[in-house]
């Protein structure tokens, strides 16, 4: 047994401890109700995510309880422990900058528990690869059960997704094209069930990818939060962890390069979002995994987009379960990927899918007749962006996928929201609108202002898309020309915070280019004038993240956290 000292699992050497600190292991342990016998089983946590300050796992408890039944019913004792809630809406000024610490929480419970195995409940978008991060890290065996996506959102007659819509809508209210009335309206009926967001967002995407990656049964990318098949995921996720510590199946068992490969195939399929090109490096970083920017464009260019998801495609994730959900898309994928990689059922992905649903044609299309003949992101270089930007060029305006404008920048949030609808912004339809200091340094955090809003003004004349450049996130849900991610960001001087409001910027996505048109001597100039902004914290974890956060490249971890440090019998807590 891999996760053993002579057979001995963690538990069995807690509890069988000699002396005083097993009789107390012993005694605080049936103080809640357990007995000689609960003890003897293997010992599975149950690391639940429910907050009521996170609407997307409200139905956490439910879940929790059927990961428990699984759990009893293969031999097991499921004991539950919470760890940090990461809700996008609610929290301030990102979920991102917490993502490290719900991690390091994930990881540090894990190890520092009596533990021989876990099930990580997750669904919105950072608590997935905050799971996965700390999973993988502290290596026992481990495996992810989504909270799903919630169900189609409807209006008058139409199918809206949260918050694709939320965005459009927004635009078409600040174009004056909807009524103060319907627009507040819409809000009851967007967002109608448990669940995370419905269309091909960070979450979905996140969730979807986890089986790719191995770490999930079948199904747990699409099915919908209130589906009672997600009860039943949740079910047999629980018997089948007791299994995993039978066989010693731990996450460095699964998470291999070829693992990580088949991730970056399917993201590509799906027209994922750009999200995941940060979380993916941070969890191979943890497994001593490297995943380079420009192999998310490598295998992008060789894999065709087959997903008919919003905010690319037509449709949702009901329609995508329908359709087949992940197992029927991996299975169209094979012979694109590592098919005989092992995943946490203990059979290959190849085996896991056999038996998917052929693809549709429609939601799910085949390899021989893709949506587009490359998957939605691309990895852009130059200048602007030595180290690297992402864009989802399948969710941008085709006319604008070779551009060369006028730039118009923001020094900071602050400076957007105050002129961005300003009658006195000097800004024309075909000028290229520049936010800087937004990056992990500079946000603090990374938030999902990425594609920030076009102004008021413009929006007026019709405009709907401009290319926008900054280094921020922005949302799965989100579309539009939106250039994210320039590395290195310019809190820490990158070239992006080099910028003046006239330059000239050319972005060809057909090249991969993003290129400011300024020769050096004068970017040279401005280099020495430059000077970096405030830092937003002086103490508590917000120091410790401006410190230690690594860029985006590199998945925006902890440069202390790289690597893997796995969990055994002899690092049980003594008395």
């Amino acid at each position: 047994m891999v996760d053993s000292v002579e057979g001995i699992r963690r538990s069995e050497s807690f509890f069988g401890e000699p002396g005083v600190a097993g009789f107390t292991h012993r005694a605080f342990t049936k103080s809640m109700g357990l007995d000689d016998e609960d003890l003897a089983r293997p010992v599975i946590g149950i690391c639940n995510t429910y907050s009521e300050l996170n609407n997307c796992h409200r139905h956490f408890q439910e879940l929790c309880r059927a990961v428990k039944y699984g759990v009893l019913q293969a031999g097991g004792t499921p004991l539950e422990f919470p760890t940090i809630s990461l809700g996008e809406i609610f929290q301030s000024p990102t979920s991102m900058l917490h993502r490290n610490l719900a991690a390091m929480d994930t990881e540090e419970m894990i190890r520092s528990q009596p533990l021989d195995g876990v099930v990580l409940l997750t669904s919105c978008d950072k608590t997935t690869p905050a799971a996965l991060m700390g999973a993988a890290s502290a290596d026992l065996p481990a495996i992810i059960v989504s909270g799903g996506p919630m169900l189609d959102g409807y209006f008058q007659g139409q199918t809206l997704g949260a918050c694709t819509d939320c965005r459009r809508l927004t635009a078409e209210h600040r174009a004056g094209t909807l009524d103060d009335a319907t627009y507040r309206a819409v809000e009851d009926g967007i967002v109608r069930s448990a669940g995370h967001c419905m269309v091909m967002g960070t979450a979905s995407t996140m969730n979807s990818l986890t089986e790719a990656l191995g770490m999930a049964l079948p199904g747990n990318g699409a099915i919908p939060a209130v589906d009672s098949r997600r009860l039943r995921l949740a079910q047999a996720s629980g018997r089948r962890i007791v299994g995993m510590v039978a066989e010693g199946l731990r996450p460095s068992h699964i998470l291999t390069r070829e693992a990580f490969e088949n991730a970056l195939t399917l993201l590509a399929a799906l027209g994922g979002s750009t999200n995941a090109v940060v979380h993916l490096p941070a969890i191979a970083g943890r497994c001593g995994v490297d995943l380079p920017l420009d192999l998310f464009d490598e295998i992008s260019r060789r894999t065709p987009l087959l997903a008919n998801m919003r905010p690319i495609g037509a449709y949702q994730m009901e329609k995508f379960f329908h359709a087949g959900g992940v197992p029927t898309m991996l299975r169209e994928l094979l012979p694109l990927l590592h098919g005989d990689q092992l995943t946490v059922t203990g059979a290959t992905l190849a085996a896991n899918v056999a038996d998917a649903a052929p693809a549709d044609g429609d939601v799910i299309r085949s390899l021989a007749e893709p949506l587009q003949p490359e998957g939605g992101l691309a990895i852009l270089r130059g200048n602007l962006a030595p180290d690297g930007a992402v864009i989802k060029h399948a969710a941008a305006s085709p006319e604008l996928h070779r551009h060369r404008g006028r730039a118009v920048v923001f020094q900071n949030l602050d400076d957007l929201r105050a002129r961005i609808d300003s009658p006195d912004l000097d800004v024309r339809r075909d000028d290229i609108l520049v936010l800087q200091n937004v990056g992990p340094v500079g946000g603090p955090g990374m938030a999902e202002v990425g594609n920030f809003p076009v102004p008021a003004r413009l929006l007026r004349e019709g405009v709907r898309d401009m290319v926008r450049i900054s280094d921020a996130r922005m949302s799965g849900t989100a579309f539009g020309t939106v250039v994210l991610h320039v590395a290195p960001e310019s809190a820490v001087g990158g070239p992006l915070a080099l910028v003046q409001d006239g330059d000239e910027i050319e972005l060809d996505i057909p090249e991969r280019r993003l290129q400011l048109l300024v020769d050096d001597a004068e970017l040279a100039a401005r280099r020495v004038r430059w000077q970096p902004p405030a830092p937003a914290y002086s103490r508590g974890y917000g120091r410790l993240f401006l410190d230690h956060v690594n860029q985006a490249p590199l998945g925006c971890d902890f440069d202390f956290l790289v690597g893997s440090d796995p969990t055994g019998v002899d690092q049980q807590a003594k008395f």
